[in-house]
C-alpha cells in the first residue's frame, strides 16, 4: 500500500485501476528518458492502462483519481534484458538445476518475478532456462494475472552444443538428464534449424545461442568458441523467418565476432571483447549486454558460499577485462543495453548494476537510457515501454531524490506502477 497518495486516491486508483477509463499521476520531477530531461511538476494521464498525455501539473483533474507522487521522481518502469526468472539462482551445487522438479521450478519462479517487479523492473527479457518453456509458462501466466511480475521475453531454452555452456554439468557421467534439459541440444547447422523452429512453435519469443563457453558452467571455458558460424547462421536465418532474431551467449573474443557475423542481434556478456569484435559491433549495429556487476557478487558471496573453484578462477580471470571492454566499447559507440544476468546475485537486486555502468564512464541519464529506451529499442518495444509519452504502457516507477545525479536511487524504489495498475 502506498504511503502517499492524493486525499481518496488509495481507495479509488487500486480497485479500478485495471478497468477505470481514466486516471492521473502528478509527478514531482519526471525523466524523459526519449530527451534525456528532467522535467518539474507534470500530469500524467493514463486511458486503459496506457499514457495518452504528458503536461505541466496545473490543477486537480476531475475525470478520474489522481496519485500524488509531487515529492517523488516519476522514471519509466526498469527494463532488464537478461534475467533467468524461470529457474533457481547459482549455488555452491554445480548440479542446482537437477534437485528441482518443474512444479517446483514454477512456484520459484512466480516468487523470483515478482522479487523483480517489485525492484522496479516491469519487463525483462528472460535469457534462457534449463528446463525448456518454464519460461513461457511464466510469462502466460503473469500476461493472464494469474502470478504477478513483469512484463516477459522469453527464449524458451538455450541452443547449444552437447556439454556446452548451455548445459547441466558436474554429475557423473552416467546420470542421465532429463529430455527437457536438452531441448536445444544442436550438432549440426540442420538441427540448430530445426530446434529453433522447435522453439517458436512452443512459445519462444527469440532464440539465445550459446556461442562459447561459460563462468557458470563445469567443463567449459570462456574464451573457447561452441556453436559453429554455420549452427549459429542457420539459428538466426530461422529465427528472421518468424520475425524475430537470435542473441548470443558471448565471452570470448571469436565467438563474438562469428556470432555477430552469423547474425546475432545483441551479444551476452562480451566478457573478452577485442578491439576487432568493437568495431564489428559498431558497424552491424549489434548491441552489447554487459553484466559488468556481477563479477564483484561472485567474487564476493560466491567465496564466501564455497561455489565451485572453477566457476571462481574463471570469474577473476575475465571479470575486470570485461568491465575494460564495456569502458571501450561506449567510447567507440557501441549500442550498449541493460542486462545483468539476474539469477547469478539474489533476484530483485537488478539495479545494482546502475553503479558500475556509471564507474566505467556512462553519465547517469546514459545509464537509465540503456535500461529504458535503448533497452526497448533492441526488444523491438520502443512504442510499448522504455517512456512515458502518449502511447507507451503506463508502466512507472517513483523514487526519492534525483537518480539522474545518483543512479544508486534506482536500488530503493519507493512505488512501481505497471500498466496503470500500483502493484508496490
Amino acid at each position: 500500500m502506498p504511503t502517499r497518495l492524493a486525499l481518496g486516491a488509495c481507495v479509488a486508483i487500486l480497485p479500478c485501476a485495471a478497468g477505470a477509463a481514466t486516471s492521473h499521476v502528478r509527478a514531482g520531477t519526471l525523466v524523459d528518458t526519449e530527451h534525456g530531461r528532467v522535467l518539474k511538476d507534470q500530469l500524467i494521464t493514463i486511458v486503459d492502462g496506457r499514457v495518452s498525455a504528458v503536461a505541466p501539473f496545473t490543477h486537480a483533474p476531475t475525470d478520474g483519481p489522481l496519485l500524488d507522487w509531487s515529492d517523488k521522481q516519476v522514471l519509466p518502469g526498469l527494463i532488464d534484458m537478461h534475467t533467468h526468472l524461470a529457474d533457481y539462482g547459482t549455488t555452491s551445487n554445480v548440479a542446482e538445476p537437477l534437485l528441482h522438479s518443474q512444479a517446483a521450478l514454477a512456484l520459484k519462479g512466480a516468487a523470483n518475478a515478482r522479487l523483480t517487479l517489485l525492484a522496479g523492473f516491469t519487463t525483462v527479457r528472460d535469457a534462457g532456462t534449463y528446463r525448456a518453456f518454464t519460461d513461457v509458462a511464466l510469462r502466460d501466466a503473469i500476461a493472464a494475472g494469474q502470478v504477478e511480475g513483469p512484463r516477459m521475453f522469453v527464449a524458451g531454452a538455450y541452443i547449444t552444443t552437447p556439454g556446452g555452456g548451455g548445459t547441466v554439468s558436474g554429475f557423473a557421467p552416467d546420470v542421465q538428464v532429463p529430455a527437457s534439459m536438452e531441448a536445444g541440444v544442436v550438432r549440426s547447422a540442420e538441427e540448430a534449424r530445426e530446434k529453433t523452429r522447435y522453439l517458436f512453435q512452443n512459445g519462444a519469443d527469440f532464440i539465445k545461442m550459446i556461442a562459447t563457453g561459460a563462468v557458470l558452467t563445469v567443463g567449459t571455458e570462456p574464451g573457447q568458441p561452441e556453436l559453429s558460424f554455420e549452427e549459429m547462421k542457420a539459428a538466426c536465418d530461422e529465427a528472421a523467418l518468424h520475425g524475430s532474431y537470435c542473441i548470443a551467449h558471448a565471452h570470448g573474443a571469436a565467438g563474438i565476432k562469428s556470432a555477430i557475423r552469423a547474425g546475432a542481434r545483441s551479444i551476452e556478456h562480451a566478457s573478452l571483447i577485442d578491439d576487432e569484435g568493437i568495431a564489428l559491433a559498431k558497424a552491424k549495429g549489434v548491441w552489447l549486454d554487459m553484466d559488468i556487476y556481477d563479477g564483484d557478487y561472485i567474487e564476493e558471496s560466491g567465496t564466501r558460499q564455497g561455489w565451485d573453484a572453477g566457476y571462481l578462477r574463471k570469474n577473476r580471470e575475465v571479470t575486470q577485462l570485461q568491465r575494460d571492454g564495456f569502458s571501450k566499447a561506449l567510447k567507440a559507440g557501441v549500442k550498449l543495453s541493460y542486462g545483468t544476468d539476474a539469477g547469478v546475485y539474489p533476484y530483485g537486486w537488478n539495479a545494482r548494476q546502475f553503479a558500475y555502468m556509471v564507474k566505467y564512464g556512462m553519465t547517469p541519464m546514459q545509464a537509465i537510457q540503456s535500461a529504458t529506451i535503448n533497452a526497448a529499442q533492441l526488444l523491438r518495444a520502443s512504442a510499448d515501454v522504455g517512456a512515458l509519452s502518449p502511447g507507451h504502457y503506463a508502466d512507472m516507477i517513483a523514487i526519492d531524490g534525483d537518480a539522474t545525479r545518483d543512479v544508486r536511487l534506482l536500488e530503493n524504489v519507493q512505488h512501481v506502477m505497471k500498466a496503470g495498475v500500483l502493484v508496490k
